[in-house]
């Protein structure tokens, strides 16, 4: 997916307005200024649409969980150069300390049934044997209906 299309879809599921955005990218040791915030924000062929690049999106979702969960003890965690869905699907799975079922319900909400096993290799290691990518209409999915469960 886009990441743009990410970070529009996640501030929508939780009405985030620009300053809360802000904010948390600042919590993910990345500064966004509002109007940078708008171009992200605007559709691809707008002559200043600005891409979210996979760094500014990692160092969103690193705020993100701090945002909701509190800071940790350790030192502030680095945003990773490079995304996938995986990524993005465990960040987004942390920052709202879902359980593996809360997931499978929600993928359910958004129209997708996995079970326990398909669901965990999309959380493993890369190197392991039973690691599967996840799909763009997997993460939608679990944005689907995490919207509508937010809306309930």
């Amino acid at each position: 997916m886009i990441n743009n299309v990410i970070l529009r879809r996640v501030c929508n599921i939780f009405d985030f307005n620009n300053d809360k955005v802000c904010s948390i990218f600042e919590l993910g040791q990345c500064q966004i200024s509002a109007e940078q915030l708008t171009q992200i924000f605007i559709e691809k062929n707008d002559p200043t649409y600005k891409e979210l690049l996979d760094v500014e999106l990692a160092a969103f979702l690193n705020g993100l969980i701090e945002d909701q969960r509190g800071p940790s003890d350790g030192p502030k965690r680095d945003a990773e150069d490079s995304l996938n869905n995986n990524a993005i699907f465990n960040k987004l799975k942390i920052a709202l300390s879902l359980k593996a079922d809360e997931v499978l319900a929600i993928l359910e909400l958004g129209k997708i049934t996995l079970s326990k096993y398909e669901l965990s290799a999309f959380f493993r290691n890369v190197n392991h044997k039973n690691y599967k990518e996840c799909s763009d209409d997997v993460l939608s999915a679990f944005l689907s209906g995490l919207k509508i469960k937010h809306e309930q």
